[in-house]
């Protein structure tokens, strides 16, 4: 993995620039008389119109940090405790490439999420340890604040195992298929 050559300190102050009509639904909502906030919030006493502020220093990338395809430039400050790795890894690179305003993009990164938890709890296995998985899900939080909502994720969950091993009990089995 390479990091982007963007990152050297000459080079943190020069951002590309996007082209804002190359953009799909780039400025929908930029026409004030079409923003539904106007009674609540006049936002020109807010600002004084534009970025009043400075924008920090960019934290130095170690990592491999998965950009927006809206957004040009990374963000000042960024998670580094679990960089994309493995199958969930791959599938958030493959998200990435996709528009925010996609489903899509939001779906694989929804599964990214369920299969890197499933690749934490292989690599607790490989490294001799023994995951917590009702401590992890909060259970006790659950019977003590939530009890109705636990006994139906059981009885769902219960439910569902039920009907797949029903069908896995009455799928035929290879060695009883006629070969020829």
């Amino acid at each position: 993995m390479s990091l982007p050559q963007s990152t050297a300190p000459d080079n943190i102050a020069v951002q590309q620039r996007i082209d804002p009509t190359t953009v799909v639904g780039w400025g929908v909502d930029a026409d004030p008389a079409n923003d539904p906030t106007y009674p609540m919030r006049d936002v020109s006493r807010d600002s004084k119109g534009g970025l009043d502020w400075q924008r920090p220093t960019l934290q130095p990338e170690q990592v491999e940090v998965l950009r927006s395809t809206e957004h040009n430039r990374r963000p000042a400050v960024y998670g580094t405790s679990t960089p994309p790795s493995g199958l969930s890894g791959a599938i958030r690179r493959r998200a990435f490439r996709k528009s925010e305003g996609k489903w899509s993009h939001w779906l694989m990164l929804l599964a990214a999420d369920r299969i890197n938890v499933i690749e934490g709890i292989g690599d607790d296995l490989m490294h001799g340890r023994v995951p917590n998985i009702p401590g992890e899900m909060g259970i006790r939080s659950e019977m003590q604040h939530n009890m109705p909502g636990l006994i139906r994720k059981v009885a769902v969950t219960g439910a569902v195992l039920a009907v797949i091993a029903a069908l896995v009990r009455s799928s035929p089995h290879s060695s009883t298929r006629n070969r020829y």
